[in-house]
């Protein structure tokens, strides 16, 4: 799976040079993989970043806009597949040519940061139909400021940051180059607790999502990853209200809720052929989204040590906030 370069997302010689003179001023972090530089109190590649700074500067919302907010592996590209199918549903019927079969979510519905403004860049987004269809893996207080002032909506999933830690990790591994030896497991931990990870602190990007969710949650939906795995149908009719595009009486009698959910199911997708040879863009292979999907599966990874260190973390940060794992 790994390659003799990291993804583009992940070079450093490829930020621009506005972005290499603020990467010169930030606290920086040195992983097995990449460094990770500190810009608005969360972490980022120096290409990344630079994604970030062109996002924040020039991304107009509109009021019609979707957001879908996570922070990474946590389960971004199962969130992905239910909305864009949820959301075209009338054009895209449920058949054998439905654009899921062929195209790898994240090419369905692609990135702020990480696509449409990567190095700096500068969309033409004209051609996105309303309502637009967006990704971010942003925290809340990094969002462009017209996010922010406009009306649009954010779909925000959040996932137990030990089952996270576990496939950010495994994530990592199938990232490094090949000349770069297995990234410890146990450093990595290190890392993570101390809140340094792909746009951590968790614990800060978990919280300020939820909070303004509390706040207005006409404009954020909050979700746990095990909530859905629990209550599928349940989740997928609270997105369709809160989209504006609830299922009527037909749709739910004619089991379109079902036909969404088996079409977007973990193990549907992994085995299409576009998810088992593809290839995104940026170099990353299709199939490494897709490992095994499975609530408490931390368990074994983590020691019993590390499973109470990372729940006092988790109870200490969360403490007071009516949140809990």
């Amino acid at each position: 799976m790994s390659t003799s370069q990291p993804p583009h997302f992940l070079r450093d010689d490829e930020a621009t040079q506005e972005c290499q003179a603020l990467l010169s001023t930030l606290p920086k972090e040195k992983t097995r993989l990449i460094t990770l530089h500190k810009y608005q109190d969360f972490w980022y590649s120096a290409r990344q970043l630079g994604g970030v700074l062109a996002c924040q500067q020039h991304f107009q919302a509109q009021d019609t806009d979707i957001h879908l907010a996570t922070a990474p592996k946590s389960g971004t590209t199962w969130l992905k597949a239910l909305v864009f199918t949820l959301l075209n549903r009338k054009n895209c019927p449920i058949t054998k040519d439905h654009p899921l079969v062929t195209t790898n979510p994240h090419d369905l519905v692609p990135f702020l940061e990480f696509d449409l403004y990567a190095n700096n860049q500068v969309p033409d987004l004209a051609s996105f139909a309303s309502p637009r269809l967006f990704s971010i893996h942003l925290p809340f207080t990094s969002l462009p400021k017209s996010v922010h002032e406009s009306a649009c909506k954010l779909v925000y999933l959040c996932r137990d940051p030990k089952d996270v830690f576990v496939s950010l990790w495994h994530f990592s591994n199938k990232l490094r180059p090949q000349n770069i030896e297995t990234i410890s497991f146990e450093e990595t931990f290190h890392k993570y607790c101390k809140g340094v990870s792909f746009f951590g602190p968790f614990w800060d990007h978990i919280l300020g999502y939820w909070k303004e969710s509390l706040r207005n949650p006409e404009k954020i939906l909050f979700l746990k990853y095990e909530d859905l795995k629990e209550q599928p149908r349940l989740h997928l009719r609270r997105l369709a209200q809160f989209m504006h595009c609830p299922f009527s009486a037909k749709e739910e009698t004619e089991g379109v809720v079902d036909e969404i959910l088996e079409l977007c199911s973990f193990g549907n997708l992994r085995n299409l052929e576009v998810n088992k040879d593809g290839k995104l863009s940026s170099g990353v292979e299709n199939t490494a989204f897709f490992r095994r999907g499975e609530v408490g599966d931390w368990k074994n990874y983590l020691t019993a040590e590390m499973g109470d260190q990372l729940d006092e973390i988790i109870e200490e940060k969360f403490y007071g906030s009516g949140l809990s794992f």
